[in-house]
């Protein structure tokens, strides 16, 4: 990956240059150490917008194969402050279109200018786990999935992603400007677009969501080798 210094430079380019210069460097990287197989594609022919994807989340890598693979629809992705506030991450950022959301919080405003934007017609791509699995596989979902799907009324698509836990390791001491691209096979298996499920009469809240998240999660682990499913095996 660049260099602190050299991302810091760049970032302070006019915002045109910004976005140029960080999709050459995200291209060559990608080229040069990502092999991407996509399975799935035909799931993508047909289906209703605006469109909410759901993706395991592995890696700082996955969003920029994500993009590769989701490019004619364009979604926007839902991103963690903390990447566009570090130099070298920012760059990332910048390949693709993002709103931010502070992650662990009832970020209100976060979540308004989400709902506004599928409203809008606009597709999005969420990591429901709400950060990046240290354990290699799926962990719990955060609840916002399940909030933003019944305040839009937008389908679903799941995604199972793995590989990019190999494409760029998360470091261990937290420092994500000394994350690197190393060699590796990414998997991208997209699934079949779907409505998550009513809630019943007899249904307690808690009850509801638990399961509607559990059914949610289930779609993605589906897609995913068995040692990836994690909490949703």
């Amino acid at each position: 990956m660049i260099s602190t210094t050299t991302a810091k430079i760049i970032n302070i380019l006019p915002h045109k240059c910004v976005t140029y210069i960080a999709k050459k460097v995200v291209d060559t990287y990608l080229k040069k150490y990502a092999n991407i197989i996509i399975e799935g594609s035909e799931n993508l022919k047909g289906i209703k917008t605006p469109t909410i994807f759901i993706c395991n989340h592995l890696s700082n890598s996955d969003g920029l194969v994500l993009d590769k693979a989701l490019k004619e629809i364009d979604p926007t992705f839902v991103a963690g402050v903390k990447l566009s506030n570090n130099a070298v991450t920012s760059i990332g950022v910048n390949v693709i279109k993002t709103t931010n959301i502070k992650p662990n919080t009832a970020d209100k405003e976060g979540l308004k200018k989400i709902i506004k934007l599928v409203k809008q017609g606009e597709s999005l791509l969420i990591f429901p786990e709400g950060t990046r699995s240290r354990v290699g596989s799926l962990i719990e979902a955060k609840k916002g999935i399940l909030l933003i799907a019944r305040m839009t009324g937008a389908p679903i698509v799941p995604i199972g992603l793995y590989g990019t836990e190999k494409l760029i390791a998360i470091n261990k001491e937290g420092d994500m400007s000394a994350e690197i691209f190393n060699y590796a096979d990414v998997h991208i298996n997209i699934g079949k677009q779907f409505k998550i499920p009513k809630r019943v009469k007899e249904q307690d809240k808690k009850e509801y969501e638990y399961f509607s998240i559990k059914y949610i999660m289930k779609k993605i682990a589906e897609l995913l080798p068995e040692n990836y499913r994690g909490v949703y095996k």
